[in-house]
């Protein structure tokens, strides 16, 4: 009888979830640098950080479908062990609203406060896009003055240009979603007709994708789109349709020509009134501030999340040109959003609080910085103490104890001392600008090599010795005193070269 062949372990895939990706050293370098100069401009302006639990209740995120008994599919959630319904946060918003309503006792009204931090979409994944990424914030809750929309536009231009996005390449453009209630009053929609609203919103929202006749058919009949599929319209007359349309279009040249083009579709509308007010008097406020039309526009085209916001509303986009992924040029496109959203509180405590905020898109904004040229692509990787002999890591750890308490990156070589060979190939794949080697004749006397390793980068394909090594300019001797103050005059060199 042949004996039972042993299965062969199966063993989990080095994989990570679809829609999830690994950031490595130098990813995560650049975008802790860019989140502290971020930062340092929100705490400037007088903003506090936060730090919220990544976990909220279902119930505080309000994300449950009323035919199911699962949260909604675009978070990711589990049951708890008393059968509460918790999920991973999805934005930075709700969780605010969340700890200003429990904590509203103890803070300070208005709350300022910034969070930085990642979130988690359980959406359909694709090119760019993942279920895990990066958001900064800013909000101010409990204050009803538009100032504050004012004051958040104005930072959001400082925060763009402390990072490295320099003034003519951006634009942050506002608008109100008062007006558009305004027009929805002048075309017979009033408050009561909540599903038409919300459909005509939801239609606006298009119309970067669909152009002008897209929107329009999809707010009257309907339209088949490119897959042959109909889409129901809203079953707007045209008339009306065209008045939406108008409003999508009313940008003028100036913020002047803009208010005056918008006030024509309002009518009589007291909330297309009060929107236009709150619109004038924030272009009001930044022109005090020294802000101009070429940085903060007036912009009726600005739709993304109208259904959600309850007045001022803007979106930084930057203006330059990129190529697509098929050569063509395009604006590389918005980098932030927010708005005010006076509700989002009112669902804990019943009243409504006033509340407005900024979110950027922190991968879109490191990817726009990359485009300018403003992100080094070179790592500084550490300073490499080689080993000459094992029996002397003592003077080793030494010399690099002396390199860190002055404020330099370095590492003593941790793998087999062998093959000093492999030490210097360890150290250019750590892209160390420098490699520190003490042999027996170098401590008897008193002295060290260090290799600048970014001008010794070019010959070391075909260098195998460690006299080669020597032999080379980008190679000196120094006395062993003088190693901090060497090393740091080579760091300095390298990063000249780079």
């Amino acid at each position: 009888m042949a004996k039972d062949k042993k299965k062969k372990p199966v063993r989990p895939k080095a994989l990570p979830p679809k829609g999830f990706r690994d950031y490595f050293g130098a990813e995560v370098a650049e975008r802790n640098a860019m989140l502290a100069e971020i930062a340092e401009v929100y705490h400037r302006y007088g903003f506090d950080a936060l730090e919220s639990s990544a976990v909220e209740t279902v119930e505080a995120l309000g994300s449950f479908l009323p035919d199911v008994e699962r949260p909604n599919a675009g978070v990711f959630a589990w049951q708890d062990e008393d059968d509460a319904w918790m999920a991973l946060r999805y934005d930075l918003t709700a969780p605010l609203a969340r700890v200003f309503a429990q904590h509203r006792n103890d803070l300070p009204t208005p709350y300022r406060r910034y969070a930085m931090g990642p979130v988690w979409r359980n959406e359909k994944p694709g090119p760019g896009r993942y279920r895990q990424f990066y958001q900064c914030d800013a909000d101010t809750v409990g204050a009803a003055s538009v100032a504050a929309d004012a004051e958040i536009c104005a930072m959001l231009c400082d925060t763009l240009e402390a990072v490295g996005i320099e003034r003519g390449d951006y634009i942050v453009r506002v608008n109100n979603r008062k007006v558009l209630d305004g027009v929805l009053e002048t075309i017979g929609l009033t408050e009561d007709d909540v599903s038409t609203r919300e459909a005509v919103l939801r239609t606006i929202d298009k119309f970067d994708k669909v152009g002008r006749e897209g929107v329009l058919q999809l707010l009257t009949e309907g339209r088949t789109d490119s897959s042959g599929a109909r889409i129901d319209g809203v079953g707007l007359s045209m008339a009306q349709a065209e008045n939406v349309y108008y409003f999508l279009n009313s940008t003028g040249d100036n913020n002047t020509e803009t208010l005056g083009l918008l006030s024509q579709l309002i009518g009589s509308s007291a909330k297309g009134q009060a929107g236009l007010n709150e619109l004038e008097d924030i272009s009001e406020l930044l022109n005090a501030q020294g802000y101009n039309e070429n940085q903060i526009r007036i912009d009726s085209s600005v739709v993304r999340g109208l259904g959600y916001y309850t007045g001022p509303v803007y979106e930084a986009e930057l203006t330059f040109e990129i190529l697509d992924a098929k050569g063509r040029k395009r604006q590389f496109g918005s980098v932030a959003g927010g708005g005010r959203y006076d509700d989002l509180v009112k669902r804990f405590t019943g009243q409504e609080v006033p509340a407005t905020g900024v979110s950027i898109g922190v991968d879109r904004l490191l990817a726009a910085l990359r485009e300018k040229g403003r992100i080094s692509s070179q790592s500084k990787g550490p300073v490499v103490v080689t080993v000459m002999d094992r029996d002397r890591m003592g003077d080793y750890q030494e010399m690099v104890a002396e390199l860190r308490n002055a404020g330099i990156r370095a590492e003593v070589y941790l793998g087999n001392p062998k093959n000093f060979g492999n030490q210097l190939k360890y150290a250019d794949k750590r892209e160390s600008p420098v490699a520190v080697i003490e042999g027996g004749d170098e401590k008897a006397k008193g002295v060290v090599q260090i290799k600048d390793l970014a001008l010794g980068a070019r010959l070391s394909a075909e260098i195998e010795t460690t006299e080669e090594w020597k032999a080379q300019p980008a190679q000196i001797e120094i006395k062993r005193s003088d190693l901090v103050e060497e090393v740091r005059k080579m760091i300095a060199r390298a990063e000249g070269l780079g």
